[in-house]
């Protein structure tokens, strides 16, 4: 089955009471968008990404810089936002089904949106729900109301997304049933029955104001992680020194099995010990040849990648180099360019100190340069 999945980005946010939209509040340095879109690629079935989102935030879904994505302008309402990506995806070739899902929802599981593709495969929609548990009134005019006993709450439930469709299905439903259009696409369906109701989530709570927001960080904070990291290398001739991937002018350089990169080394080391997998001499022994003189870069490029299957991203680094020379300083912006791109993390996420010894042991007679690091993870699913 081969799926696009459009993500609704296009609201103004009245109740959320903020300058930035929910779509671009981050989270442990990552945009709604951005949470939303990488749970998605973790899924082959899904071929194409469509993102609609608000005109007043073009400047903000350009600064995202998403590759492989396809902007949409949203139109002056939720249907007709959905109705706008539909369109376009009704002319696209290969894909017969869709998934439709509000920004705004970024909590799910992996294994929610999994068992969704998995049950479209015998279903003509599939949609999360979740029952009704509180009591609940209804409220008949200005002095009459009653309760809605438990035995008729037992019909009542609540709808969240992603909900899953055949693609010209719920675009012809969208293109000539639009005034039955209420908070979602499957209120299009005239009859449920046809529709396949899979069990929701709790934690997948839409986020519609500010206390939404702080809960959704709360949870984010329950799943982090923190690991230490330390690495040491000799100082010698004839040695290329590399420091936060970046090469250094120096007669000097380190020493290493490897290109020597403390603080890469330390960097790795620290992301694997929060994430409980091991550590560098573990995945990249010093015995084997084939990691003989290969760039700290490419070990930590494949460490970000491993952690990322097992659904971590890195939340922030803080980071040591203890040398006496060369001075950190003027490097310091470079190296933090350098290690965002690898981390696929922002720059405002990691801190970088220069530390010495003030001359003493090897690192102070500049036989040697040390790093350590401290970084946090978080577990998004």
């Amino acid at each position: 089955m081969s799926f696009s999945l459009i993500i609704l980005a296009g609201g103004n946010s009245h109740r959320f009471s903020s300058n930035i939209g929910k779509p671009y509040q981050k989270i442990a340095g990552k945009s709604l968008v951005e949470i939303n879109v990488d749970k998605a690629r973790k899924f082959k079935q899904i071929k194409k990404i469509v993102l609609v989102y608000n005109k007043k935030d073009l400047k903000r879904v350009k600064s995202l810089k998403l590759k492989n994505i396809k902007l949409i302008r949203g139109g002056k309402s939720r249907q007709q936002s959905a109705f706008n990506a539909l369109k376009h995806l009704n002319s696209s070739k290969g894909i017969s089904k869709v998934l439709i899902h509000d920004v705004a929802r970024p909590n799910f599981s992996i294994k929610l949106f999994g068992s969704i593709i998995k049950n479209m495969k015998n279903a003509i929609a599939v949609v999360p729900k979740i029952n009704i548990q509180d009591a609940v009134k209804q409220k008949i005019n200005s002095s009459l109301s009653e309760y809605i006993l438990g035995k008729n709450r037992e019909n009542l439930f609540l709808t969240q997304t992603p909900q899953a469709f055949n693609l010209k299905e719920i675009y012809h439903l969208h293109k000539t049933n639009s005034s039955k259009y209420r908070d979602d696409d499957v209120s299009l369906y005239m009859d449920l029955n046809k529709v396949k109701f899979i069990k929701g989530e709790k934690d997948n709570f839409k986020i519609t104001d500010q206390a939404d927001l702080q809960n959704l960080k709360n949870i984010y904070k329950s799943k982090l992680s923190v690991g230490i990291g330390f690495d040491v290398h000799r100082l010698v001739p004839k040695r290329k020194l590399y420091l936060a991937g970046l090469k250094i002018k120096s007669p000097l350089g380190t020493l290493g099995h490897s290109d020597g990169d403390p603080v890469l080394h330390s960097i790795t080391d620290a992301i694997l010990g929060a994430c409980s997998m091991g550590d560098i001499g573990q995945m990249f022994s010093d015995k084997s040849k084939k990691f003989k003189n290969i760039r700290s870069t490419i070990l930590l490029q494949k460490v970000i990648k491993k952690i990322k299957m097992n659904h971590y991203f890195v939340n922030n680094i803080d980071i040591n180099i203890i040398t006496q020379t060369p001075k950190i300083k003027k490097y310091k912006n470079k190296m933090i360019d350098n290690i965002a791109k690898i981390c696929e993390i922002s720059k405002n996420q990691i801190n970088i100190k220069g530390k010495t010894t003030e001359k003493l042991g090897v690192i102070g007679k500049e036989k040697a340069i040390a790093c350590e690091v401290i970084t946090s993870v978080i577990k998004y699913d």
